[in-house]
């Protein structure tokens, strides 16, 4: 239905109203809960009651008129203003959003200025939130039904600004510059975030959200552990009515475009064209009372049949999974009395995909037998259970006790007997699929969360206190081996004879590719802990200025196999100031800031390569071709080893080392400092705009480095979990006696790192190490990252006839360190990148970082043309990443790992030499290779339109929506090769060459029934 009539009893009351002195009721609400604030004269009652539970709160207006009922469920509400025990006026409808305060100001007759608020149909709502300090968009379901967005958080949570998807393989989102390993995820007060590599965060069925609460900055002391963004999403409850339906989502696999094959000189090197998926979702639910304004239930069950279908990159292997699990959600909901709530979240998200891999002819586009199978799990139970009471009209307490769920499984019936092969772009194919299993992992791990927090709200006159506490347990509980014989997957890399191989060495003549035979194995259960406490005083200065003053104290507790802890950092302050002035004292127009500290916990995968017996053993072949196998009458491919030229443990040797000589004891926490100025302002009734300024710096980086040196010179090399040019404190020799006695400190700004260049010989026909000749000690440069935007923002609430919204982002991500992911080279195990393993990694490697998006353009909008038919459409378009041609040597020292140097002369040893030639790895002359040198990604532009149709019918209403996503179907990279010097002295014919594209278009319908 559309249209912009007020009911009569409301346009009354509104016609009646003179603009009342406005001033600011403090806006902060509890996680889940929203808030009803304003003024009205002194002793005025403000009585609300939800137009669907019955649920009633009332409150006196105080002494100077101020008055607030804080942590309402969100949904509708009946206002009433009555004075000495008689209503005033008439009561008016006011809606309560997630995490808002709607300000609602009363003149001395009792009615609504209209100067502030908008009346959606009969609804009051408050578009410019004159007393908060956080900058937030809060999306609602109904909103996102009008709208062609996926059916998942991480989609929803893009529709904020500032908001970009990751580029790399492993996803996520990034928040204002931040890596997609820095966000929290909420549902109903739970943290879902994923804490053992924190990129992801566990989903409840799409159906059961009601609204969510994108925080993109400023946001309060209430929450913590995330230096980028926080979503925080309430599902659906029951009310006193019954109501009920039933949604289906198609997604045929007719509907999707073909994805774009990748081609090279003609040569196809990733194969795309037969992706697709199918996928059918049917949704039934149920809400109501068990017991009318009292006791209330929401239910649901949703049925999945997922079917995706894949070629290997080759197109020689052809994967088709299937996947029918059922996942459920509830709420429960019991109004003990008005002033006490117990309530009950809960959902499971389990979810198993059986694959079947076969031969496949790409050019015949034909399926072959049956190569292997292989199955994954994921998911899990989560719930939490609240309880919130008022102990009067100024005190009240929310208390929630929950557990969050996520389990990964990998296996394969194959994994005793197949290697996992792969083979990289430019390696000759052998015309058969690669190894006889499609399961590199024998994989099986299951993290649980238990958290507990109290949350406490006091009102004391101009000042609203608000402090509580939290706390989290995370436990990981691992068992990790690569299947097949011996444990070992082999992977095949292009090269050029003489090239200097990253943790090998020098490639053996005549060889133009090489096999890293990897073995790698993890097993045992690790914990973290989490805990802090915070106070907040949100002090209304004047009538129109309010501050508020938060402070938080963070703890992270993290722990061996043996359950010692081994990385602990406490009294980590974060001090958050902001403002929120009524410029105009009539809710209209705001100027608003804030600046604060925020912390980022160790992952918990640290615990477990750290603190655990890590086996990781790399050793390095030339590469003989192809030996052809055949296993239950198929043929597959494994490389043929030749002369072995490289070995490396030193990641983990399958032992756990004296964790004080391999974990900094003195370690300072990663943090970020924030500081945002904006402006918002209300046009009219329907329309506001608004502008904001952010900067971020973030300080440290928790790594692993590779620690070769110390006051007494070279030591064996040690990998060491510290902040990166800083002084790191180990357990080492204090007396040069070869002997580790005590703690030593090292300034790893100025040493810590033995460099060295190596010298060969020409011996019998093959250059031959022959020593090394010590160049000194150099240490490493601090991580730096910085944020800075202007965003501008326009928005025009539904009034039931249409809505709009546009959003402008200009910013600048610059730094030599993107966070605890890596983009750059697509590396996404938390907290262990590449980017300090030596001085040379970072040294020069200032300039734009991956998720520097200049401009981000988005754009969203629904109009309904009658009462049943509907459009919406959404654009998110933002420039691309930067591009940077990484090397792997240096000019300091003989060891190669990534770096911003390209050798350009004398890099490998020269041809022809005669016997007893001798060649040093100090005589190689190298370039610097800026980062972000090589250009930009193109823009990345996503248009989406739905059409939907809406009837009502006296059984119920019916409704149906097709939506296509990427319109246009542009397939775009969003991330390139970057390595254009893989071994120093080799060059990647696929540096610059596409390697994620955007997905291709499809097309989804979705036919829904309720009552």
């Amino acid at each position: 239905m559309y249209g912009t009539a007020l009911r009569k009893s409301a346009l009354f009351v509104a016609m009646g109203i003179g603009l009342a002195s406005m001033a600011p009721g403090i806006v902060h609400a509890q996680n889940v809960n929203g808030a009803i604030a304003g003024r009205a004269n002194a002793g005025d009652r403000i009585t609300v009651t939800n137009t669907e539970t019955g649920l009633s709160r009332s409150v006196a207006a105080g002494a100077d008129g101020s008055y607030r009922l804080s942590q309402l469920p969100v949904g509708s509400y009946s206002l009433q203003v009555s004075r000495d025990g008689q209503p005033l006026g008439e009561p008016v409808e006011v809606g309560v959003s997630l995490g808002n305060a709607t300000t609602i100001n009363l003149g001395s007759d009792g009615v609504v200025s209209l100067s502030a608020v908008q009346v959606i149909g009969s609804r009051v709502i408050s578009p410019v939130d004159v007393t908060s300090t956080e900058s937030a968009t809060n999306i609602t379901a109904e909103e996102i039904e009008r709208l062609p967005v996926e059916r998942d958080v991480a989609s929803v949570a893009l529709l904020a600004p500032g908001v970009a998807g990751g580029s790399a393989g492993f996803g996520g989102i990034s928040f204002g510059g931040s890596s997609v390993a820095e966000n929290a995820f909420y549902i109903n007060g739970l943290n879902v975030t994923d804490f053992y590599n924190r990129v992801g965060f566990s989903q409840a069925p799409f159906d059961f959200y009601q609204e969510f609460q994108v925080k993109t900055g400023g946001y309060s002391v209430e929450y913590g552990r995330t230096t980028g963004g926080v979503v925080n999403a309430i599902a659906k409850s029951g009310s006193n009515d019954f109501h009920y339906g039933a949604k289906l989502v198609l997604e045929p696999r007719d509907w999707q475009s073909s994805a774009r094959d990748s081609y090279l000189d003609g040569d196809r090197y990733l194969t795309r064209s037969k992706d697709s998926s199918d996928l059918t979702t049917l949704n039934a639910w149920a809400s109501g009372p068990i017991m009318k304004d009292r006791l209330f239930f929401f239910a649901m069950y949703e049925a999945r049949d997922v079917k995706p279908e894949n070629t290997s990159n080759t197109g020689t292997s052809f994967t088709r999974g299937d996947s029918d699990n059922g996942f459920w959600a509830t709420t429960l909901d019991w109004q003990l009395t008005d002033n006490n709530l117990l309530s009950l979240m809960a959902f499971s998200n389990e979810n198993r995909v059986d694959n079947a891999t076969y031969a496949y002819d790409f050019d015949a586009g034909a399926r072959g037998d049956k190569l292997s199978e292989a199955y994954s799990e994921s998911g899990g139970d989560n719930w939490a259970l609240t309880w919130t009471s008022h102990f009067t009209d100024t005190l009240s307490m929310k208390l929630m006790h929950g557990r969050n769920e996520r389990n990964s499984v990998a296996a394969s019936p194959n994994d005793g007997d197949c290697n996992y092969v792969t083979a990289g772009a430019g390696v000759v194919d052998p015309g058969v699929p690669l190894g006889c299993t499609n399961n590199a992992t024998i994989y099986d791990r299951n993290d649980q969360r238990e958290q507990t927090r109290a949350d406490f709200e006091w009102s004391l006159g101009d000042h609203l206190l608000r402090f509580g506490l939290d706390r989290e347990t995370n436990t990981s509980d691992l068992s990790q081996d690569y299947a097949g014989p011996g444990g070992i997957q082999y992977n095949v890399y292009s090269t050029t004879p003489g090239a200097q191989i990253s943790g090998a060495g020098i490639v053996p003549p005549g060889y133009f590719a090489y096999v890293r035979a990897r073995r790698y194995s993890i097993f045992g259960e690790f914990e973290s802990r989490n805990e802090a406490f915070y106070l907040e005083d949100n002090w209304s200065v004047t009538d129109n200025l309010v501050l508020n003053l938060g402070i938080r104290n963070e703890t992270f507790d993290n722990r061996d196999a043996e359950g010692r802890t081994y990385i602990e950092m406490d009294d980590m302050w974060a001090p958050r100031a902001g403002f929120a002035w009524d410029m105009k004292g009539d809710g209209t127009t705001k100027l608003f800031g804030n600046v604060g500290r925020y912390f980022l916990p160790v992952a918990n995968v640290i615990n477990i390569k750290q603190g655990g017996a890590l086996l990781d053993e790399r050793t390095y072949y030339g590469f003989d071709g192809w030996d052809i196998q055949e296993r239950d009458g198929v043929q597959f491919a494994v490389p043929i080893l030749g002369t072995q030229f490289g070995f490396d443990n030193s990641q983990g040797d399958g032992t756990v080392g004296d964790l004080r000589a391999e974990v900094d004891a003195d370690m300072d926490p990663v943090y970020q400092d924030e500081l945002i100025l904006g402006f918002q302002q209300q046009i009219n009734s329907t329309w506001s705009w608004g502008v904001r300024g952010t900067y971020r710096k973030l300080h440290n980086a928790i790594d692993d480095i590779n620690l070769t040196a110390t006051h007494c010179g070279r030591i064996a090399s040690r990998w060491v979990m510290a902040n990166p040019g800083e002084d790191v404190t180990v357990w080492g020799d204090t007396d040069c006696d070869g002997v580790d006695d005590g703690y030593l400190t090292v300034d790893t700004s100025k040493m810590g790192y033995w460099t060295e260049s190596d010298n060969y010989e020409f011996v019998n026909g093959e250059w031959e190490y022959v020593d090394s000749t010590p160049t000194g000690q150099r240490g490493w440069v601090k991580p730096k990252r910085s944020y800075k935007a202007l965003e501008f923002q326009v928005d025009r609430a539904w009034d039931g006839k249409w809505a709009f919204n546009a959003a402008y982002t200009l910013s600048w991500n610059e730094g030599n360190a993107e966070g605890p992911v890596n983009t750059d080279t697509n590396f996404g195990d938390t907290g262990r990148t590449e980017n300090f393993d030596d001085p040379f990694v970072n040294y020069r490697g200032d300039g734009p970082l991956a998720n520097d998006h200049r401009h981000q353009i988005k754009l969203r909008g629904s109009y309904a043309f009658n009462d049943n038919w509907s459009m919406g459409a959404t654009l998110d378009a933002r420039s691309g990443g930067p591009i940077t041609a990484f090397g792997v040597g240096n000019p300091y020292n003989w060891k190669s790992y990534h770096s911003y140097f390209i050798c350009v002369e004398n890099c490998t040893p020269p041809e022809g030499a005669q016997e007893g030639d001798t060649w040093s790895t100090a005589d190689r002359v190298f370039e610097h290779s800026p980062r972000g040198g090589e250009g930009n990604m193109p823009w990345i532009i996503d248009v989406g339109m739905s059409l939907g149709y809406e009837r009502q019918f006296s059984f119920g209403t019916f409704e149906a929506r097709l939506s296509v996503y990427n319109l246009f179907n542009r397939q775009e990279p969003v991330w390139v090769y970057q390595d254009l010097e893989p071994g120093v002295g080799d060059r990647d014919e696929y540096f610059g060459k596409e390697r994620f594209l955007q997905s291709p278009r499809y097309g989804q319908l979705m036919l829904a029934w309720r009552y």
